[in-house]
Protein backbone atom coordinates (compact mmCIF):
# COMPACT_ATOMS: atom_id res chain seq x y z
CA UNK A 1 0.00 0.00 0.00
CA UNK A 2 1.31 3.40 -1.10
CA UNK A 3 1.81 5.68 2.05
CA UNK A 4 3.62 8.54 0.35
CA UNK A 5 3.34 9.61 -3.71
CA UNK A 6 3.82 11.72 -6.60
CA UNK A 7 2.44 12.42 -9.57
CA UNK A 8 3.96 14.27 -12.62
CA UNK A 9 6.15 16.27 -10.24
CA UNK A 10 8.18 18.89 -11.02
CA UNK A 11 10.37 21.73 -9.31
CA UNK A 12 11.68 24.95 -11.28
CA UNK A 13 14.03 27.60 -9.67
CA UNK A 14 14.16 30.68 -12.82
CA UNK A 15 14.77 29.13 -15.91
CA UNK A 16 16.50 26.16 -13.82
CA UNK A 17 14.40 22.54 -14.04
CA UNK A 18 15.66 20.86 -10.67
CA UNK A 19 13.23 17.85 -11.24
CA UNK A 20 10.63 16.93 -13.97
CA UNK A 21 8.04 14.32 -14.45
CA UNK A 22 8.73 12.19 -11.31
CA UNK A 23 6.37 9.76 -10.19
CA UNK A 24 7.00 7.60 -7.14
CA UNK A 25 4.93 5.45 -5.09
CA UNK A 26 6.45 4.50 -1.52
CA UNK A 27 5.22 1.30 -0.44
CA UNK A 28 4.44 1.28 3.59
CA UNK A 29 7.29 -0.49 5.43
CA UNK A 30 10.18 -0.10 3.09
CA UNK A 31 13.52 1.84 3.14
CA UNK A 32 13.48 3.60 -0.21
CA UNK A 33 16.78 4.66 -1.09
CA UNK A 34 17.44 7.90 -3.62
CA UNK A 35 20.70 7.50 -5.57
CA UNK A 36 22.02 9.68 -8.23
CA UNK A 37 25.02 12.05 -8.70
CA UNK A 38 25.19 15.51 -7.36
CA UNK A 39 22.71 18.01 -8.73
CA UNK A 40 20.58 15.09 -9.82
CA UNK A 41 17.34 16.43 -7.62
CA UNK A 42 17.95 14.19 -4.63
CA UNK A 43 17.42 16.79 -1.98
CA UNK A 44 15.30 18.48 -4.14
CA UNK A 45 12.64 15.70 -4.00
CA UNK A 46 12.17 14.97 -0.29
CA UNK A 47 11.80 18.36 0.10
CA UNK A 48 8.90 18.61 -2.04
CA UNK A 49 7.79 14.92 -0.65
CA UNK A 50 8.14 16.77 2.87
CA UNK A 51 6.00 19.71 2.17
CA UNK A 52 9.13 21.71 3.03
CA UNK A 53 8.96 23.26 -0.87
CA UNK A 54 6.04 23.61 -2.99
CA UNK A 55 5.93 22.10 -6.77
CA UNK A 56 6.06 24.10 -9.84
CA UNK A 57 3.91 20.78 -10.88
CA UNK A 58 2.06 17.72 -9.98
CA UNK A 59 1.27 16.81 -6.67
CA UNK A 60 2.12 15.10 -3.37
CA UNK A 61 0.03 12.47 -1.85
CA UNK A 62 0.44 11.94 2.08
CA UNK A 63 -1.81 8.72 2.60
CA UNK A 64 -4.24 9.56 0.38
CA UNK A 65 -4.43 13.00 1.08
CA UNK A 66 -3.13 16.12 -0.72
CA UNK A 67 -0.16 17.73 1.01
CA UNK A 68 -0.76 20.74 0.25
CA UNK A 69 -4.35 20.89 2.24
CA UNK A 70 -2.93 19.16 5.05
CA UNK A 71 -1.58 21.67 8.10
CA UNK A 72 1.98 21.55 9.21
CA UNK A 73 0.84 19.79 12.66
CA UNK A 74 -1.21 16.80 10.97
CA UNK A 75 2.44 16.41 8.68
CA UNK A 76 4.46 16.39 11.40
CA UNK A 77 2.55 13.83 13.31
CA UNK A 78 3.03 11.55 10.62
CA UNK A 79 6.52 12.39 8.23
CA UNK A 80 9.34 13.56 10.00
CA UNK A 81 12.44 14.66 7.91
CA UNK A 82 16.23 14.56 8.28
CA UNK A 83 17.84 17.61 6.03
CA UNK A 84 21.80 18.05 4.80
CA UNK A 85 21.96 21.39 6.90
CA UNK A 86 19.67 22.76 9.93
CA UNK A 87 21.83 24.61 12.29
CA UNK A 88 21.05 26.66 14.76
CA UNK A 89 22.76 29.85 16.49
CA UNK A 90 20.84 29.40 19.73
CA UNK A 91 22.64 28.15 22.81
CA UNK A 92 20.07 24.95 23.23
CA UNK A 93 21.11 21.78 25.48
CA UNK A 94 21.30 19.13 23.47
CA UNK A 95 18.35 17.17 25.54
CA UNK A 96 16.49 20.53 24.64
CA UNK A 97 16.91 19.86 20.87
CA UNK A 98 15.65 16.31 20.50
CA UNK A 99 12.68 17.55 22.67
CA UNK A 100 12.02 20.00 19.93
CA UNK A 101 10.79 16.61 17.99
CA UNK A 102 8.02 16.52 20.42
CA UNK A 103 6.10 19.75 19.71
CA UNK A 104 3.22 18.21 16.86
CA UNK A 105 2.31 16.21 19.98
CA UNK A 106 1.99 18.83 22.81
CA UNK A 107 -1.17 20.83 23.26
CA UNK A 108 -2.90 22.81 26.24
CA UNK A 109 -4.62 19.45 26.60
CA UNK A 110 -1.82 17.05 26.13
CA UNK A 111 1.33 19.22 27.92
CA UNK A 112 4.75 17.51 28.51
CA UNK A 113 4.47 14.44 30.54
CA UNK A 114 6.52 11.63 31.37
CA UNK A 115 5.68 9.75 28.57
CA UNK A 116 7.30 12.43 26.63
CA UNK A 117 11.02 12.45 28.52
CA UNK A 118 10.53 8.42 27.82
CA UNK A 119 10.65 9.24 24.14
CA UNK A 120 13.65 12.28 24.01
CA UNK A 121 15.77 9.47 26.22
CA UNK A 122 15.06 6.48 24.08
CA UNK A 123 16.02 8.79 20.79
CA UNK A 124 19.28 9.68 22.35
CA UNK A 125 19.89 6.56 23.45
CA UNK A 126 19.19 4.71 19.75
CA UNK A 127 21.97 7.33 18.05
CA UNK A 128 24.26 6.66 20.83
CA UNK A 129 24.17 10.03 22.30
CA UNK A 130 22.99 10.20 25.83
CA UNK A 131 26.44 11.22 27.09
CA UNK A 132 25.67 14.39 25.01
CA UNK A 133 22.32 15.39 26.76
CA UNK A 134 23.67 17.69 28.71
CA UNK A 135 25.91 19.35 26.19
CA UNK A 136 25.12 22.55 24.40
CA UNK A 137 24.87 22.05 21.05
CA UNK A 138 27.59 24.70 19.82
CA UNK A 139 29.80 22.32 21.65
CA UNK A 140 29.23 19.63 19.53
CA UNK A 141 31.11 18.18 16.87
CA UNK A 142 29.46 18.05 12.65
CA UNK A 143 29.03 14.04 13.16
CA UNK A 144 27.64 14.95 17.10
CA UNK A 145 24.88 17.26 15.58
CA UNK A 146 23.86 15.22 12.74
CA UNK A 147 23.19 12.11 15.27
CA UNK A 148 21.37 15.33 17.04
CA UNK A 149 19.37 15.66 14.68
CA UNK A 150 18.29 11.91 13.84
CA UNK A 151 17.38 11.62 16.93
CA UNK A 152 15.23 14.51 17.35
CA UNK A 153 13.32 13.01 14.29
CA UNK A 154 12.69 9.49 16.16
CA UNK A 155 11.99 11.69 19.39
CA UNK A 156 8.78 12.63 16.49
CA UNK A 157 7.49 9.00 16.09
CA UNK A 158 6.58 9.30 12.99
CA UNK A 159 5.36 6.84 10.39
CA UNK A 160 7.51 8.31 7.69
CA UNK A 161 11.05 8.97 7.84
CA UNK A 162 12.86 11.43 5.23
CA UNK A 163 16.44 11.37 5.62
CA UNK A 164 18.93 13.32 3.32
CA UNK A 165 22.33 12.05 3.53
CA UNK A 166 22.45 11.16 7.11
CA UNK A 167 25.62 9.57 6.93
CA UNK A 168 27.32 12.73 5.91
CA UNK A 169 30.26 13.75 8.63
CA UNK A 170 29.65 10.94 10.44
CA UNK A 171 32.73 8.36 10.95
CA UNK A 172 32.52 4.53 9.56
CA UNK A 173 31.40 3.42 12.99
CA UNK A 174 28.31 5.63 13.38
CA UNK A 175 27.44 5.49 10.11
CA UNK A 176 26.27 1.81 9.73
CA UNK A 177 25.16 1.89 13.13
CA UNK A 178 22.86 4.99 12.44
CA UNK A 179 22.08 3.30 9.27
CA UNK A 180 20.91 -0.28 11.33
CA UNK A 181 19.18 1.89 13.97
CA UNK A 182 17.23 3.12 11.06
CA UNK A 183 16.13 0.13 8.87
CA UNK A 184 15.37 -1.54 12.12
CA UNK A 185 12.48 1.45 12.68
CA UNK A 186 8.66 0.53 12.36
CA UNK A 187 8.53 3.28 9.45
CA UNK A 188 8.49 3.82 6.10
CA UNK A 189 11.62 5.44 5.27
CA UNK A 190 13.41 7.31 2.15
CA UNK A 191 16.67 7.98 2.33
CA UNK A 192 19.02 9.76 0.41
CA UNK A 193 22.46 8.24 0.18
CA UNK A 194 25.98 8.42 -1.53
CA UNK A 195 27.55 5.30 -0.85
CA UNK A 196 25.90 3.13 -3.12
CA UNK A 197 27.18 -0.22 -1.07
CA UNK A 198 24.96 1.49 1.54
CA UNK A 199 22.46 2.29 -1.13
CA UNK A 200 22.25 -1.85 -1.58
CA UNK A 201 21.10 -2.71 1.75
CA UNK A 202 17.77 -0.47 1.06
CA UNK A 203 14.16 -2.35 -0.25
CA UNK A 204 14.13 -0.53 -3.25
CA UNK A 205 16.23 2.31 -5.24
CA UNK A 206 14.83 4.91 -7.37
CA UNK A 207 17.97 6.22 -9.08
CA UNK A 208 17.58 10.63 -10.06
CA UNK A 209 19.24 11.61 -12.93
CA UNK A 210 19.10 15.56 -14.36
CA UNK A 211 16.34 15.62 -12.44
CA UNK A 212 14.27 12.66 -14.02
CA UNK A 213 13.83 9.15 -12.50
CA UNK A 214 15.66 6.91 -14.93
CA UNK A 215 15.37 3.96 -12.63
CA UNK A 216 13.32 2.47 -9.95
CA UNK A 217 12.78 -1.35 -8.40
CA UNK A 218 15.33 -3.54 -6.34
CA UNK A 219 19.04 -2.94 -6.10
CA UNK A 220 20.82 -5.84 -7.93
CA UNK A 221 17.94 -4.56 -10.32
CA UNK A 222 18.69 -1.53 -10.56
CA UNK A 223 22.49 -0.70 -10.51
CA UNK A 224 23.68 -2.17 -13.13
CA UNK A 225 27.06 -2.25 -14.67
CA UNK A 226 25.01 -0.07 -17.55
CA UNK A 227 22.82 1.73 -15.18
CA UNK A 228 26.26 2.80 -13.20
CA UNK A 229 28.37 3.81 -16.32
CA UNK A 230 25.30 5.73 -17.75
CA UNK A 231 24.05 7.72 -15.01
CA UNK A 232 27.10 7.36 -12.38
CA UNK A 233 30.00 7.88 -15.39
CA UNK A 234 31.49 5.21 -13.18
CA UNK A 235 32.98 1.13 -14.44
CA UNK A 236 31.53 -1.28 -12.12
CA UNK A 237 31.06 -5.02 -11.19
CA UNK A 238 30.16 -7.09 -8.04
CA UNK A 239 32.05 -8.77 -5.64
CA UNK A 240 30.40 -11.58 -3.26
CA UNK A 241 31.90 -10.93 0.00
CA UNK A 242 32.94 -14.20 1.61
CA UNK A 243 31.88 -13.70 4.99
CA UNK A 244 28.05 -13.91 4.62
CA UNK A 245 27.70 -13.64 0.72
CA UNK A 246 26.77 -10.38 -0.11
CA UNK A 247 26.89 -8.70 -3.40
CA UNK A 248 29.49 -6.05 -3.24
CA UNK A 249 30.21 -3.00 -5.54
CA UNK A 250 33.59 -2.63 -6.57
CA UNK A 251 33.61 1.09 -9.22
CA UNK A 252 36.18 2.38 -11.41
CA UNK A 253 36.60 5.39 -12.73
CA UNK A 254 36.72 5.33 -16.48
Amino acid sequence: MSVLSCSDLAFRVRDAELLNGINLQVHRGETLGIVGPNGSGKSTLLKLLAGIRTPSAGEVLLEGQRLGVLSRRDIAQRLAVVEQQADTDDAIRVFDAVALGRTPWLSALSPWSAADDAIVHQALHDVDATHLSTRTWRSLSGGERQRVHIARALAQRPQILLLDEPTNHLDIQHQLAILNVVQALPVTTLIALHDLNQALTCDRLAVLERGRLVALGKPLEVLTPQRLLDTFAVQAHYLTDPFDGAQILRLRSV
